[in-house]
């Protein structure tokens, strides 16, 4: 059975569907209903069984796979490789967890993990998962103030973190953080527990509250702590957005209905197997890294591995040499670390045995075309875009290599995945779209398995902000989206990412695409300035490719008739600068943000997730400097 039949049953027989889809996990209970949607937009699905992601990743694959590699931790960094095999993750996980159940964790206790990109992140969370403790990750790094917000909505009884991590060779130490985030927090958590990896040697250590790690693990080796089953939608994680201004929005999953959708989507989306390996660069801090680095490929009974370090170091064959020396048959990663590789010498795309490697996909933001021709010439793999949110928790959009590839249509992710029946609206009137039309991306009713089940603790804040957005009660994307007359998506950029030139608004993704298609720029941001006139002017923030010795005057002003020609006159950028490097986040996504506080001399907010703080003095400087071409600055 193919993509349109197999989709068009999850929308249109959404039980019977995922009722088949329920047989991928073990069930401890079955369930008693596939779906409530009663109240909508509130939904539940397998209402009544009972399951456990921990035993769904681990558990039910030691008697078949016991010694097969689940995850392979390579810090370049540390200069560091970790092989476990499922059996060994069985053991640090029960380990872990007999540390957590000694300091007083049990059933729903929020546990707040910060931690980097290693394998005890990796056993605090499925030694949560165990003993049914509600796991909030905060990516590694983040600002204190941020933290304590975190803390101060989930509660937690314990916060896990490393003495430090490491960035391109410099260490950063996380306790520092810890204690200015608790001693901000309005009911700090009684316990601090410290994975200690010997990067700070002169780290503060709190008497009674701060517990060493490896000091209790000994205690507990060959532990084996019972599997709490859990109902199908009691919470399993929490995972907040950004919060730069005002509450962070805790993401609530569920069990049951996770576990359901990543199994589908390993075979059907990212064609893995038992036994095949997985890359996936992300880190465990954000969405794709608790679906794809975490959950889904254990799920699967693949292997996962786990990178710590930047993608160019020790140089830009890192995640080649990787795909080799592992086999990897799928990779995962962002439009912007590939346009970081972009910026290398491209001999590296052909340096390493790659014959394994079948897939290269992409997610977190529209993947441009001359990013997707560069990495798919280059490697001769088939590079799939597709599209997510945090708050969807697997790809909502998506072409599917594992049950029926339609054609690859460069720009577009592809297709609605399974239980995502879509729409694109106008955002004033509610109406449909025509084919070839802008409008805001919408799901209807009910939301699929493994969707956020609702805000923590706040249903009306649920409600509001991805339901209140139109009469007909729609989830609301919040991205402007066009469909071709194929049923091709095309992701355009956040509703917010608008300019409004003289009544004309432009999406700010259409610019960066124009701009892009210059051979010599490497990356490209666009953000909106205030003019007098029109209201607003696109900015233009460009890097160039390693090599290119052209004035940057002149490659601005081809810029700017490239955007002029492909988009017309009211497109034109106000201005133009050509940057030594773009503010982004560890994870990879341009900060554009920040880069309009600088335009705007606004406070840019929280940065403590900045890849290269430098980079945005580079735009301060180049802002302060004047733009290379245009006349505001």
């Amino acid at each position: 059975m193919g993509y349109d039949e197999l989709w068009r049953r999850s929308v249109d027989e959404p039980e019977l569907f995922w009722a088949e889809q329920a047989r991928l996990i073990h069930w401890e209970t079955p369930p008693q209903r596939i779906l409530d949607d009663s109240r909508p937009p509130f939904r539940r699905w397998f209402v009544g069984g009972t399951t456990n992601l921990c035993h769904n990743a681990i558990d039910r694959h030691l008697d078949e796979r016991g010694d097969q590699l689940a995850i392979v931790a390579v810090s370049t960094e540390t200069e560091s490789t970790r092989e476990i095999t499922y059996r060994e993750l069985h053991r640090e996980v029960n380990a872990f967890a007999a540390v957590l159940v000694e300091l007083g964790v049990g059933k729903g206790d929020r546990v707040v993990i910060y931690m980097p990109n290693i394998a005890e992140a990796v056993f605090a969370m499925l030694a949560c998962a165990r003993i049914g403790a509600i796991h909030s990750v905060v990516f590694g790094g983040f600002a204190a103030h941020n933290l304590a917000l975190r803390i101060d909505d989930a509660e937690p009884v314990l916060l896990i973190c490393a003495d430090a991590g490491m960035r391109g060779g410099k260490v950063i130490p996380y306790k520092p953080l810890i204690d200015a985030a608790l001693r901000e927090t309005k009911a700090p958590p009684a316990h601090v527990l410290i994975v200690d990896r010997g990067l700070d040697p002169d780290m503060d250590r709190v008497e009674l509250r701060d517990v060493d790690y490896n000091e209790r693990r000994r205690r507990h080796e060959g532990a084996n702590v019972p599997v709490t089953w859990l109902e199908s939608n009691e919470p399993s994680y929490l995972l907040y957005t950004s919060g730069t201004t005002g509450k962070p929005k805790g993401v609530q999953r569920d069990v049951g209905g996770y576990a359901v959708a990543l199994a589908l989507s390993m075979t059907t989306i990212f064609d893995l197997h038992p036994g095949q390996t997985i890359l996936c660069t992300s880190d465990v801090g954000w969405a794709v890294g608790h679906s794809y680095n975490v959950y889904g490929p254990l799920i699967g009974g693949c292997t996962a591995i786990l990178y710590e370090g930047l993608p160019t170091a020790p140089d830009p064959g890192i995640w080649w040499r990787l795909c080799e020396t592992y086999r990897v048959r799928t990779m995962f990663s962002s439009p912007t670390a590939i346009r970081v590789l972009k910026k290398q010498d491209a001999s590296w795309l052909s340096r390493s045995d790659l014959s394994a490697l079948k897939y290269i996909f992409c997610a977190g933001e529209p993947l441009d075309q001359t990013t997707y021709e560069w990495l798919s010439g280059g490697t001769g793999k088939l590079v799939v875009d597709n599209y997510w949110q945090t708050e969807t928790g697997w790809p909502a959009v998506s072409l599917m290599p594992g049950l029926d590839l339609k054609p690859v249509r460069p720009g577009s992710p592809g297709f609605p995945t399974f239980g995502f029946r879509m729409r694109v609206i106008d955002e004033a009137t509610g109406d449909e779209k025509a084919a070839g039309e802008k409008g805001v991306l919408v799901v209807e009713l009910p939301l699929p398995p493994g969707c956020l089940t609702t805000i923590w603790r706040d249903d009306d804040r649920y409600v509001r902000s991805y339901f209140g957005h139109f009469k007909e009660l729609l989830y609301s994307s919040l991205d402007w989206a066009v469909r071709d007359a194929d049923g091709y998506l095309f992701i355009l950029g956040r509703t917010d990412d608008v300019i409004n030139v003289a009544g004309h608004r432009l999406g700010t993704r259409e610019i960066e695409e124009s701009v892009a298609t210059l051979g010599a720029v490497a990356e490209v941001a666009v953000v909106g300035i205030g003019d007098e006139l029109k209201g607003q002017l696109p900015a233009v923030f460009a890097t160039l490719k390693q090599g290119v010795t052209d004035d940057p005057r002149d490659v601005a002003q081809a810029m700017e008739r490239r955007v002029v020609e492909l988009l017309g006159a009211v497109a034109r950028p106000g201005c133009v600068y050509v940057v030594s490097a773009l503010p982004k986040t560890r994870s990879g996504k341009l900060l554009r943000r920040a880069i309009q506080a600088v335009m705007e001399g606004t406070d840019p907010g929280d940065l403590s997730t900045l890849d290269d703080p430098t980079a945005l003095e580079a735009v301060r400087r180049a802002v302060a400097r004047g733009p290379h071409c245009g006349r505001h600055g």
